[in-house]
């Protein structure tokens, strides 16, 4: 048929076949797929030496008609020339110089054409925010226990559902790249994500804490984030998404609206000296009212701090409760540990949660000021048990 817009629009897949092919009768070897969910890409269809061969362009919604008819009659006048654009295509994408971001691409074009776009567009970015360090990597020399690393790092950090997604789209690129003689090994094979329950009993001790700390000593909207989280036992998502109009003018308190919280209460929660001080060097942007303007995400940053801290094993909902654990130690009671992560578990539920409407302020104050001054004592190498005053825990 001839191709026309209107007629691509109604062009579909037969009930109970896997796809459908059209032909165009203005240029020559330029085809139509649509396959059984409604997905439609233009592809080139050409003959040599006895066999039929077949080259992508990509999806109806991203390449135009008037395009796609060019691209057909470009490789169309390369065959009468006497070029095999087939195999100059694989010669260029020999495996001793595909690299990963390159693999990335020949599958997307090639394979995940004929998918749904939404499902393409997710798998590729999803591959190349995760291995954004091996992209330019021969894909061949990516290793299981590198796969195996990049994918815990992600789970540790909390995200074992984008971790598992992650680690599928990597498994079905080098699948698809073995199958069409790309490379020889998949490293995806066999990876399982450690288990999930270490990392939730996971405390941090007073040498971990330091190292974590020295290895931010280098300003960076990421850093100032961890050194807030070891000093406040906030949430990731809390201190990240923090605002100027959060923070009182002297940037000692800082009040967490209702809809940033995760029970949905407003948190009011105090800043130590050694918090503030991380707060008052960060710089300002005038028109965004963001603290750490610029943050692009966690997983690569932490992937970073665990090799210059030399700390692993642990994601950052940890530092919650290393601090919890730590204001124990400090002889905290638990009700104001409690207001502090802004919990309503434990002694602040039921009826006492109804009629306890002590906020705990002074307090909080005072546990995590000695609680910054506990994590200032471990940074400078001094016995912190032994310059902190400790909080009686009776009434």
């Amino acid at each position: 048929m001839r191709f026309t817009q209107r007629r691509i629009e109604e062009f579909k897949c037969p009930p109970g076949k896997r796809d459908k092919l059209a032909f165009d009768d203005e240029q020559r070897g330029l085809g139509l797929r649509v396959t059984a969910t409604g997905a439609k890409s233009y592809l080139i269809q050409y003959t040599l030496g006895g066999r039929k061969r077949r080259i992508p362009l990509g999806s109806c919604s991203a390449i135009s008609l008037a395009d796609a008819r060019k691209a057909a009659a470009k490789l169309m006048g390369e065959l009468a020339s006497g070029r095999d654009p087939v195999a100059e295509r694989k010669a260029a994408a020999a495996p001793a110089e595909l690299t990963f971001d390159a693999l990335i691409s020949e599958w997307a074009s090639r394979h995940l054409a004929h998918r749904r776009p939404h499902y393409a567009s997710e798998a590729t970015r999803a591959l190349r925010f995760a291995f954004a360090k091996q992209l330019k990597t021969p894909a061949a020399s990516v290793t299981t226990k590198v796969v195996r690393a990049i994918l815990n790092a992600i789970a540790d950090d909390g995200r074992r559902a984008i971790a598992r997604l992650t680690g599928a789209y990597g498994r079905a690129a080098y699948g698809w790249a073995i199958h069409a003689d790309l490379i020889d090994v998949n490293p995806f094979i066999g990876i399982r994500l450690v288990e999930a329950v270490a990392s939730r009993e996971r405390v941090l001790s007073d040498a971990e804490l330091r190292a974590i700390w020295q290895a931010t000593e280098d300003w960076s909207p990421y850093n100032s984030i961890v050194r807030l989280l070891v000093l406040t036992g906030a949430r990731r998502a809390e201190v990240a998404g923090m605002k100027l109009s959060e923070l009182d003018p002297e940037r000692t308190t800082w009040t967490i609206p209702a809809g940033r919280t995760k029970n949905h209460r407003v948190h009011i929660l105090p800043i130590s000296p050694q918090a503030r001080a991380v707060l008052i060097s960060q710089p300002h942007f005038e028109q965004d009212d963001r603290v750490f303007f610029g943050f692009r995400g966690f997983a690569h940053a932490k992937l970073g701090l665990d090799a210059r801290s030399d700390v692993t094993g642990w994601r950052l909902h940890d530092l919650r409760r290393t601090v919890a654990t730590g204001l124990q130690r400090l002889g905290v009671r638990l009700e104001v540990t409690e207001s502090v992560l802004n919990h309503v578990s434990g002694s602040r539920a039921g009826i006492v949660g109804v009629y306890q409407r002590h906020d705990w302020a002074e307090e909080k104050r005072a546990a995590l000021n000695a609680w910054g001054e506990h994590i200032a004592a471990i940074v400078e190498g001094r016995t912190a048990a032994e310059k902190v005053t400790r909080l009686r825990r009776s009434a």
